[in-house]
């Protein structure tokens, strides 16, 4: 639909991308559904492809001690590295039941920038608003900390 250069991303009409994005955006969108999110009410899905080209999904679970709550992104990322081994990203895409689609926190982030490389697109959806983003990972996440 429309790029943002001052923003560099790109604003989809979902019914028109690709059949592996939209696949990948449904895996998001229903896995959403599991988040236990009793605290915040924010309930987050997510969707990883590797480079094997398997998908595996991730919901955001909230625990009383705010400390130990897993994001969506992360628990995604988790469920590839325990079911593949240490492997690249390729895409991935979040989504949330914000106006606006949400993009990963901070710690979510540098977690994901250990295995994705910085053109590697994300997308992310509002289930509310049917808003769908495309960003590069490297614009999400622009000075990596990778290695020490």
């Amino acid at each position: 639909m429309g790029k943002n250069k001052e923003l560099d991303y790109e604003i989809l009409d979902e019914s028109k991308v690709p059949e592996d994005v939209r696949l990948l955006l449904d895996e998001a969108k229903n896995v959403m559904k599991n988040a236990f999110a009793p605290f915040s009410k924010f309930k987050v899905g997510a969707a990883i492809r590797t480079e094997r080209g398997n998908v595996y999904r991730g919901c955001n679970v909230e625990n009383a001690s705010l400390g130990g709550t897993i994001c969506a992104e992360r628990g995604a990322a988790m469920a590839s590295i325990a079911s593949e081994g240490y492997g690249r990203f390729k895409a991935i895409a979040i989504a949330s039941g914000s106006d606006d689609p949400a993009p990963p926190c901070a710690i979510c982030r540098q977690f994901l920038a250990q295995f994705t490389d910085p053109d590697v697109p994300v997308y992310l959806i509002s289930v509310k608003s049917g808003v769908l983003k495309k960003f590069r990972f490297g614009v999400l996440m622009p000075y990596a900390f990778t290695e020490f």
